[in-house]
């Protein structure tokens, strides 16, 4: 059963236009073959998203972002805890969990989330993040399914990247993805400004971000382009933010 289970998605997978790139049909497969709106699958390592490897719309693509800019939603809880996430109805008023993600999420039309991990053996590489646009909870195929399905990203994203160099990522997922450089590179000149750790400079960004409505990236984007500075001013060290000149 679970053979002829994982035959059929490996079918459906080899189906389908050739030319797209490979992340991108692996997210639209995802979301095709569990009954969802959308697919999406996240890069994680240790405390840090690392970025979408694959988006399958624009609401996948904003909910990945809200993940990646408020450090919680689906794909975090599923990679930390190491298990399937499951919300059937993101805007009833027991789904607390994600105080901050729920609310812009249902706004972008997400009500049932479902967040499984990406892990081949011990190793864990991030989660597949998968929504509806209509509350209700998964079917037992749908959740078998949606096993698979993380297995099977898992086991490619390992596989793309073992063809790269030491260091560096391989083409196949950089193409395909958004890995947000910029925030590393706007985390490490906050760290320098104001004499704090990467993480610690990470921490900010994101702060600050959710402190005033915007995304990470682009307040990232803000930061490298020198048109936004965040600086610690005495005596009483608090946050504030200086526009460069």
């Amino acid at each position: 059963m679970a053979g002829d289970r994982l035959l059929r998605i490996l079918a459906h997978l080899s189906s389908g236009a050739t030319t797209e790139p490979e992340p991108a049909r692996l997210c639209e497969v995802c979301a095709d073959v569990s009954l969802m709106t959308g697919a999406g699958i996240m890069l994680m390592t240790g405390d840090v998203q690392r970025g979408s490897v694959c988006s399958s719309n624009d609401v996948s693509a904003l909910m990945e972002e809200l993940q990646y800019t408020l450090g919680e939603g689906p794909c975090v809880d599923a990679y930390h805890e190491d298990r399937p996430v499951l919300e059937p109805d993101l805007a009833s008023q027991g789904a607390s969990r994600w105080l901050a993600f729920a609310s812009p999420a249902v706004a972008a039309g997400a009500r049932a989330v479902f967040g499984f991990p990406l892990h081949v053996g011990g190793i864990r590489l991030g989660a597949l993040n998968l929504y509806r646009d209509q509350p209700g909870p998964m079917s037992e195929d749908q959740y078998a399914d949606s096993l698979v399905l993380a297995g099977l990203a898992a086991q490619a994203v390992l596989a793309t990247q073992a063809h790269a160099s030491p260091g560096t990522l391989a083409m196949e997922l950089e193409e395909g993805a958004d890995f947000r450089f910029v925030v590393h590179q706007a985390s490490g000149m906050v760290a320098v400004q104001l004499g704090v750790s990467v993480g610690e400079a990470l921490v900010r960004l994101r702060a600050y971000a959710f402190g005033n409505d915007r995304l990470l990236g682009e307040v990232a984007e803000a930061i490298v382009a020198r048109t936004l500075r965040l600086d610690n001013r005495p005596p009483g060290g608090g946050l504030t933010v200086a526009k460069s000149r």
